[in-house]
């Protein structure tokens, strides 16, 4: 607030509580003050003045709020230099007319105000905001008009001007009311103030108002200083900075501050209404009071409607996924449920899940605001392929599944369609699906059965396309292998053999077993980049040359990486050459942190390459070379797959036997 500013308001606060001590306290003072009896006219004129020059630099509605108490002022000075000394002063006269204007003014002024603060209003803010004005209403008709019309004089317009005051004040009221709703009742420093300046004036136009009515009017009232004390306070609200505003949603706070302004309205009215059977408040306030009633009603049926939307949005929602807009995961089992209710085996339902290929690497090359594009196309290519009878779904991931009607002969047909629907491609990516199809009743007649069996068809059909592409892959590194050294073919091919038995007999799944073959059959693949010379040394190798052997292992690693099928071969490749207690090579790795493959090849390619003749020395005999094995078990070879090799070779060595 600029200091100049600061500095008037605070002046025109000293006024005014001289004004209100003088007037109430000490009137005799006031014979003696600079502004006999208009200095109370002059304060409320300033403030005034400093609402108009608000209004000028900014905002206009405090521009016709400082108008309308300029107004009010030259009113009030009318009624003092003419009417005050009249016995019986004609109603409505001049200075009714200024005070009254007072009202449209400010009424526009605020209704400015909203429009500038505040956003557009919901039914039930409004809703609200009507509620407590005609609440207020009501208490206004109970205290003053009843006393008003008891002992009212004069014609009809002499009666409409004294209650067009303690009205009006209401109206402004409760359009400050109506703002605080629209804030969603977060008490704002400028509406607060604004509210207190009203209140301030309902106060002495009601009390005045009563006071006239029962003849016991008298100079120096104690609410007198209310009236002159309210622009000060709407010059204050006017100024005030105006505090940052959050944008955040409505929290709890925001609504237990409406529903408790809604329990204040209501329990306002009934009292009124309950109170005039003892006291006869009057037709207006029971009017009032039951209108307030009417309008929070209305307002619990719009709050049971908004609550009935809002219940069925979240289950919308929990039933929907947020990115292809498909049905999830959750409203598949219950529709799965009721379709198995519904299936025969003349009128079957198929279930298919579908798998996207290739969606991985379209992620990782077009980023993934890329990747949910493309989700919400195929989810609603597929919605839209399967047509009527049927029902898509996104699991989540890059996974969808679909319900559809068919006849037992197009079933195939149709699923064929759905997973045509899930394939896309362009400049760098191919995108299709693995898909796995159950028809019910026939193959499964339980949501949980029929879902696990889909899915295990689903991953034997992509485990069948990887498979597929990393043996495809595997075969050309193994013919550029054998291009560069013949000799290492038949080694290659004995090593794998004996890694996979000794894969089976740590009971791993099939394709880990294939992993594992593979990558025995590739573990030296990182020796085409090593010169002949070293690889076929007869002597010895030195330091240097060792550092070569060395690096065959990250060289096939980064081979193989290219194939993007092959990428858990990799890693056990780079392994194959540590050592169980951390001597080995590239990382010294030790223990169980070697994968569980690496370990299985470092002792099957020990024990093939001491069976076998090599340029630097003879071949060893299979007992010499277990007897090795075991020597080094617990430093070179992790001891329990020395132990699971040795047996199954064993095995392998009497199935020979047997078969000869």
């Amino acid at each position: 607030m600029p200091p100049l500013v600061l500095l008037a308001l605070a002046v025109l606060g000293a006024w005014g509580l001289a004004y209100q001590l003088t007037d109430t306290v000490a009137p005799g003072l006031a014979r003696i003050t600079p502004f006999c009896g208009y200095w109370d006219d002059v304060m409320f004129a300033a403030a005034g003045g400093m609402l108009v020059a608000r209004g000028i630099k900014g905002e206009r509605g405090w521009l016709l709020l400082g108008l309308g108490a300029l107004c009010w002022a030259s009113g009030d000075v009318y009624w003092t230099a003419k009417l005050s000394k009249m016995s019986s002063p004609p109603v409505p006269s001049l200075a009714d007319a200024g005070y009254l204007a007072f009202v449209p003014l400010a009424f526009i002024g605020i209704l400015l105000l909203v429009r500038g603060r505040l956003r557009a209003p919901s039914r039930m803010l409004v809703a609200d905001a009507t509620a407590a004005a005609l609440a207020t209403a009501a208490v206004s008709a109970a205290i003053v008009v009843r006393p008003v019309l008891d002992s009212a004089s004069g014609g009809g317009l002499a009666i409409a001007t004294n209650l067009a005051y303690p009205v009006g004040d209401l109206v402004l009221l409760g359009l400050v009311v109506g703002a605080t709703a629209l804030d969603e009742w977060r008490i704002s420093r400028t509406w607060l103030l604004l509210g207190i300046a009203i209140v301030a004036f309902w106060i002495a136009d009601t009390f005045y108002q009563t006071s006239v009515a029962t003849n016991t009017y008298s100079q120096g009232q104690w609410y007198n200083g209310f009236w002159y004390i309210s622009p000060t306070i709407a010059a204050w609200a006017a100024w005030m900075p105006e505090a940052p505003r959050k944008a955040t949603r409505a929290d709890s706070g925001t609504r237990v501050r409406g529903i408790a302004m809604l329990i204040g309205v209501a329990v306002t009215a009934l009292t009124i209404v309950v109170w005039s059977d003892f006291r006869g408040l009057g037709l207006p306030a029971i009017i009032l009071a039951a209108l307030a009633l009417l309008v929070v009603m209305v307002r619990l049926v719009m709050t049971w409607r908004e609550n009935l939307r809002l219940l069925r949005l979240s289950q919308d929602e929990a039933i929907t996924d947020a990115l292809t807009g498909l049905r999830n995961r959750r409203a598949l089992i219950a529709d799965l449920e009721r379709w198995l209710r519904m299936a025969s085996e003349e009128r079957p339902v198929a279930l298919v899940l579908f798998d996207l290929d290739g969606f991985k690497h379209y992620n990782d090359s077009f980023g993934h605001p890329a990747g949910d594009s493309l989700l919400q196309r195929l989810g609603k290519r597929l919605e839209s392929k399967l047509g009527a009878n049927a029902a898509a779904y996104r699991m989540g991931g890059d996974e969808f599944c679909a319900l559809l009607a068919a006849t037992p002969d197009s079933v195939h047909d149709r699923v064929c369609e759905a997973a045509g629907a899930l394939s896309e491609s362009g400049e760098g990516f191919v995108i299709g699906c693995s898909y796995g199809a159950v028809v019910l009743p026939v193959e499964a007649n339980d949501p949980q059965a029929a879902l696990r069996l889909a899915d295990q068809r689903m991953y034997a059909q992509k485990r069948g396309g990887r498979a597929s592409a990393s043996r495809q892959s595997g075969d050309v590194l193994l013919c550029a292998l054998a291009e560069r050294n013949p000799d290492l073919r038949t080694h290659l091919h004995d090593v794998a053999e004996l890694a996979a038995d000794t894969a089976r007999s740590f009971d791993l799944p099939p394709e880990e077993v294939e992993q594992i073959r593979q990558a025995a059959e590739l573990h030296d693949v990182g020796k085409m980049a090593i010169p002949d010379a070293i690889l076929d040394k007869p002597a010895p190798l030195d330091d240097s040359e060792w550092e070569f052997i060395r690096r065959h292992t990250l060289i096939g690693e980064r081979i193989i990486n290219a194939a993007p099928a092959l990428y858990r071969v990799a890693s056990l490749v780079r392994s194959s050459h540590e050592n169980f207690d951390g001597t080995g090579y590239p990382d010294r790795l030790t223990c169980e942190e070697i994968p569980l493959g690496a370990r299985i090849i470092a002792v099957c390619d020990a024990f093939d390459a001491m069976t076998t003749d090599r340029a630097y020395r003879k071949a060893m005999s299979e007992r010499a070379a277990i007897e090795e094995l075991r020597r080094c078990a617990g430093s070179q070879f992790d001891p329990l797959v020395v132990d699971r090799f040795c047996h199954a070779l064993q095995r392998s060595r009497d199935a020979l036997s047997a078969a000869a």
